[in-house]
């Protein structure tokens, strides 16, 4: 699909724009340990920070804390800034706070736990015995074992509430799809506790929200808002939901000849970042 000049006007009038970061800008370079751009997208970030429009990078993966994702992205080449990246632990973080939550077990890395103790948060560990535990929370965890299951269940059962900060199974690499680490995690512990994840990170209006937030944009804006990826079931549903334009690209998880429901559709499905070049 090719962008039209009404498209192009909504692009070029948007209030601020959220992307995606594995398979949409860059994706995982496992020589270096860092990123790789993908083309053209170092160029449509250049060009908003040379407009001045608002951007935000917000990634599903809790695998490292937002700061070290954006200097993945500088050294890649990409006008990103701390402030400016965001994954889903900065809205959970945000959203359990705003919820009086305190006490919270992390199934997670360091990474995964680093925002929610930046907010202050009181933060435990995966097996680490604990009472009083308000949410579990799940994210990057690939050293997950049975004791860590054991005591999330424990804290589950005792009435804490079970929170994610993904529940989609892939995610994008310079090495095909991979299987996201919380999904699995989830799975286990619905099947033991029945309590089913609220997720936290993207498609959840949580984080559309608190994107909007460092944007500095009001949540009436949310129509003038361009979101940016490559997964229908995160970037594109959380765009329909608010009334945002989404535009997908087929470079990540989603193919280009993919049957999609409508909550899931994009706007626009590019085949790269060009056309929304040459749209900027």
């Amino acid at each position: 699909m090719k962008l039209n000049a009404e498209l192009t006007a909504r692009l070029r009038g948007a209030a601020g724009f959220i992307f995606d970061m594995d398979g949409t800008i860059a994706l995982g370079d496992s020589k270096s340990g860092g990123h790789r751009a993908l083309p053209h997208a170092i160029a449509v970030l250049e060009a908003l920070k040379a407009s001045g429009r608002p951007y935000v990078v917000f990634t599903n993966g809790t695998a490292k804390p937002p700061a070290a994702y954006a200097n993945s992205l500088r050294n890649a080449g990409f006008p990103v800034e701390d402030g400016q990246m965001l994954t889903p632990s900065s809205s959970a973080a945000a959203w359990l706070s705003q919820t009086g939550t305190g006490k919270v077990r992390v199934l997670g890395n360091a990474g995964c736990a680093a925002p929610l103790i930046d907010a202050g948060l009181d933060v435990v560990g995966p097996s680490e015995e604990a009472e009083g535990v308000e949410a579990v929370y799940t994210g990057w965890f690939r050293e997950f074992d049975f004791n860590a299951l054991e005591a999330g269940c424990h804290s589950l059962w005792n009435g804490a509430r079970l929170v994610t900060a993904s529940h989609v199974p892939f995610f994008a690499t310079e090495n095909g799809r991979a299987i996201g680490a919380s999904f699995p995690i989830n799975v286990m512990l619905t099947a033991m506790t029945r309590k089913r994840p609220r997720i936290l990170g993207k498609p959840s209006k949580v984080a559309f929200d608190t994107a909007m937030k460092v944007l500095g944009l009001p949540r009436s804006a949310a129509k003038d808002m361009v979101v940016v990826g490559d997964d229908p079931a995160l970037e594109m549903r959380m765009a329909n939901a608010v009334g945002a334009m989404s535009v997908g690209l087929a470079t990540g998880i989603m193919g280009s000849d993919v049957a999609l429901p409508e909550k899931d559709r994009p706007t626009v499905l590019l085949k790269d970042l060009e056309p929304l070049l040459g749209a900027l």
